[in-house]
């Protein structure tokens, strides 16, 4: 699983103790790997020598640290992180497969538990029409079949059928976004925190997101919908609509005083 160049390595020992799972030696002044690690890759981040490798991985994807590159001016950052909105309004432009790709790569890179790296990415959007189509010819079986277990749902569920289905351009669920990101995988903080940085970067890239409870709940509950998607089992952590805002936003939005304990 690691490759350690013992030309290069010069047994510092950075690695030994930087190892999460405590896999690493130095004998004889050279680092030495024990199997049945979880591959997180701090032994390849951390060597100042360039002497570890993963091999089950891309070690061409690999960047160096870069000063000029890697801070983000913390007035900056929170900035950003104020002014984002929950876009409902968007513009009738594809997001181009070279932006949706940098998009994902922020949560291809978002941490999860034991490195298991086991989140998958449904993008939706030359398929999008074919699958809302087969979404709403579902939606009276599904709220139907939502009666008894969850009767609010199931009454909202209604409603937006009969909305939508009396004027097909008013669209309650997708808001006519031109594409949508299903993020599935077995712990849902992994997906949550995946969805997060695919906002940030979808915001970097000039759109925007709009996180679907909705959608999420509607698919994860119908099993006809998650067999279209090809998701088996495997629950979605998150529906994210995504695509260029329609509408311009000139200031952040007031939110009120957190509730801090400090202690």
């Amino acid at each position: 699983m690691i490759i350690i160049d013992r030309e290069r390595c010069v047994g510092c020992g950075l690695c030994v103790s930087d190892c999460p799972a405590d896999k690493l030696t130095v004998e004889d002044g050279k680092a030495v790997y024990t199997p049945e690690c979880i591959r997180c890759g701090h032994c390849v981040a951390v060597c100042p020598k360039s002497a570890v490798s993963i091999p089950e991985y891309d070690m061409e994807d690999v960047e160096e640290y870069d000063k000029d590159t890697f801070n983000v001016a913390p007035d900056h950052f929170l900035h950003a992180v104020k002014f984002r909105r929950s876009v409902r309004n968007y513009k009738e432009k594809p997001v181009p497969r070279e932006v949706m790709e940098r998009i994902l790569e922020a949560g291809r890179y978002t941490p999860t538990a034991k490195n298991r790296q086991a989140c998958r990415f449904i993008v939706l959007q030359e398929e999008l029409e074919a699958f809302k189509a087969f979404l709403w010819e579902q939606m009276p079986d599904l709220a139907e079949a939502m009666k008894e277990t969850a009767p609010h749902y199931s009454m909202l569920f209604k409603f937006m059928y009969r909305r939508q289905r009396k004027d097909p351009q008013d669209d309650p669920l997708f808001f006519n976004a031109p594409a949508c990101i299903f993020i599935a995988a077995d712990n849902p903080l992994d997906g949550g925190l995946a969805a997060a940085n695919i906002e940030n970067m979808a915001v970097a890239e000039g759109a925007g997101v709009l996180y679907s409870g909705y959608i999420q709940r509607i698919v994860e509950a119908w099993k006809p919908l998650k067999e279209w998607l090809g998701l088996g089992n495997t629950p979605v952590a998150c529906c994210m609509l995504t695509g260029y805002p329609a509408v311009t936003y000139r200031r952040t939005a007031p939110r009120k005083k957190a509730e801090i304990e400090w202690r």
